[in-house]
């Protein structure tokens, strides 16, 4: 069964071309021209991956993932945001603490947004459920439910702070490169996409929201990358 993409945009002409070009590489697409229409499909359609513009008239894409993100129902679903007008740092990084999986900024070529959505897909499929909560150093992860808390204090994160603290956790000890971290929680492919500083930025992101304490265990090595100390 081809993956099944919902596209949210308001632009027609924009909608109908992305769609028209993943259905010719193997995607089932529905689409939506607006927020709330794509609210609904999200719930009742049951796609493997959302593609959502940010700026739209009414709920807005920003909004949308929230939503999706906090609904137990759809709170697994992928979400790329893509935007022509927030394109600003902040812009992408208040989509990112919104839960988007990826933020693309328009104009793209479509073979760009392709990669994207099979690199998010892959990590999806790729990411093995620990069976058991990881706890150190004061922290504890469900994996099961998505949750971190810090000292008994829940502390919200998106997915791929998430992914990267579990990580971490996972391979307490070890030195995890760049490189290494890109692969397993972007799922990126190193040939196309080997920018050490998105990792940089998501981790200094997440010791801010960790907390001064916890935050120390996450530790640089300059030259070779990131551990979380035992």
């Amino acid at each position: 069964m081809p993956k099944k993409i919902l596209l949210i945009d308001d632009s027609q002409s924009l909608r109908e071309a992305i769609k028209k070009y993943l259905i010719q590489n193997g995607f089932s697409v529905v689409a939506a021209a607006d927020g709330s229409d794509g609210l609904m499909l999200a719930k009742e359609s049951a796609p493997d991956l959302v593609v959502s513009d940010a700026e739209m008239p009414g709920l807005d894409g920003h909004t949308l993932c929230r939503i999706l993100k906090k609904d137990q129902t759809t709170r697994h679903l992928p979400v790329i945001i893509i935007s022509g007008a927030l394109i600003e740092e902040g812009d992408v990084v208040a989509g990112l603490d919104g839960g988007a999986d990826d933020y693309v900024l328009k104009p793209f070529p479509m073979k760009v947004l392709l990669a994207r959505i099979r690199a998010v897909l892959r990590r999806y499929e790729k990411s093995d459920p620990i069976a058991d909560k990881l706890r150190s150093r004061g922290i504890e992860l469900d994996p099961e439910a998505r949750e971190v808390k810090v000292n008994g204090k829940t502390v919200a994160l998106s997915r791929k702070e998430f992914d990267l603290l579990a990580l971490l956790v996972e391979k307490a000890g070890r030195v995890l490169r760049a490189g290494f971290i890109l692969e397993t929680v972007w799922g990126y492919d190193l040939a196309d996409y080997n920018d050490p500083h998105t990792v940089e930025t998501h981790i200094s992101r997440l010791r801010k929201k960790l907390g001064p304490k916890a935050a120390e265990y996450i530790v640089n090595v300059p030259g070779l990358g990131y551990k979380f100390e035992k």
